[in-house]
């Protein structure tokens, strides 16, 4: 089907398509990154994920960048062209977030209690998962604005119970008898994996205002 909203620009459509499968693919190698991780380490195979995800976000960037030369080369959808550029800008940063974080993985290398690592696992899951929702969302912004909302819900969903399971993970790592710089650390990497969830949220939030807007 074709982006709605674009009407007969296909280039630009391809563009979008392609920078919606872009961040798809990066919870992708994000969820396969930190499960290689709490694994086996910073191996060679973690970081072949890191290196991955480096390559999608310089993708991202660079379809970010086309697409608004674009619009505002060919003077398109200039009613909907700040919403549009503001969504892509923000999914932008999820991507970034996602190659900012395993950085942090690969370069502080914490070590995670083994009785731990499913909870972060299921951490790392549950916010892959609302970007997933996030994805699909956007992509109904183009095709089918008033279904957005329901894709929405799940996003909001993934990051409240990423919210809850943080919180009873924080508890877990300060109830034991380990030094503080250490609780720090590990409190730290959990709150990192939320915050991509999030960032979710907040994008959420926007688009959720944007396809009303479109429904006028």
């Amino acid at each position: 089907m074709a982006l709605q909203l674009f009407g007969r620009t296909r280039n630009l459509e391809r563009q979008v398509d392609e920078f919606l499968d872009v961040l798809a693919d990066s919870a992708l190698t994000f969820r396969n990154a930190i499960d290689t991780y709490l694994k086996a380490g910073p191996l060679e195979k973690f970081g072949e994920k890191v290196e991955q995800i480096v390559e999608l976000e310089a993708r991202g960037d660079h379809l970010t960048n086309s697409v608004e030369l674009e619009m505002y080369r060919e003077t398109l959808i200039p009613d909907a062209r700040g919403d549009v550029l503001s969504l892509l800008e923000s999914l932008d940063a999820i991507i970034n977030a996602f190659k900012g974080v395993l950085w942090y993985f690969a370069t502080e290398t914490p070590n995670i209690p083994d009785d731990l690592k499913p909870q972060y696992a299921e951490l790392s899951e549950l916010t892959c998962s609302g970007v997933e929702s996030l994805v699909v969302a956007a992509r109904s912004f183009f095709r089918d604005p008033p279904s957005v909302k329901d894709h929405l819900h799940k996003v909001r969903y993934h990051e409240k119970e990423a919210d809850k399971l943080v919180t009873s993970l924080r508890r877990d790592i300060f109830s034991r008898d380990l030094q503080l710089a250490e609780k720090i650390h590990l409190r730290f990497f959990a709150e990192r994996i939320v915050w991509i969830s999030d960032m979710a949220e907040d994008v959420a939030d926007d688009l959720a205002i944007y396809a009303i807007k479109r429904n006028l």
